[in-house]
């Protein structure tokens, strides 16, 4: 597991033991509806301070091919969801916070560099052979 590649459940997990979780579990069964659809690219957006962090790691743990998250989930209301088995662990998640990058760098061409320095890290440790096929080469090394 990486960073930004199929990070690690860690976060959510620290969610599910602090005492004002509520179960969001309902919003993987929406994207798993939505999942190789017209309406599959969702925004997640709500107000400051109101569960996207949280929302973005439950996504992240239940998608990710990283680790197996199965009983992570048991006990809520996705579990027994008939679309629980669809995308559960299924997917390479790329999971980016850009609040942690726009506050680092000066301008916006500086953090783009260094986000894109930083996930095709990640992505070359997963595919050390592979990786330039999908993404050209910039001529900047990484």
């Amino acid at each position: 597991m990486g960073v930004y590649l199929n990070p690690s459940s860690r976060n959510f997990r620290r969610s599910l033991n602090s005492e004002i979780y509520v179960d969001k579990t309902k919003l993987i069964a929406f994207t798993n509806h939505c999942l190789n659809t017209q309406q599959g690219y969702i925004s997640v957006s709500r107000p400051r301070r109101f569960g996207k962090t949280m929302a973005a790691d439950m996504l992240a743990a239940y998608y990710t091919m990283g680790e197996d998250t199965r009983e992570l989930f048991r006990g809520m209301e996705i579990y027994t969801d008939d679309s629980f088995e669809t995308g559960l662990n299924q997917y390479y998640v790329i999971k980016i916070d850009m609040q942690s990058f726009m506050t680092k760098e000066n301008s916006v061409e500086d953090m783009l560099a260094r986000l894109t320095r930083f996930v095709m890290m990640d992505l070359k440790k997963q595919f050390p052979e592979d990786i330039f096929r999908y993404f050209p080469r910039s001529g900047r090394p990484i």
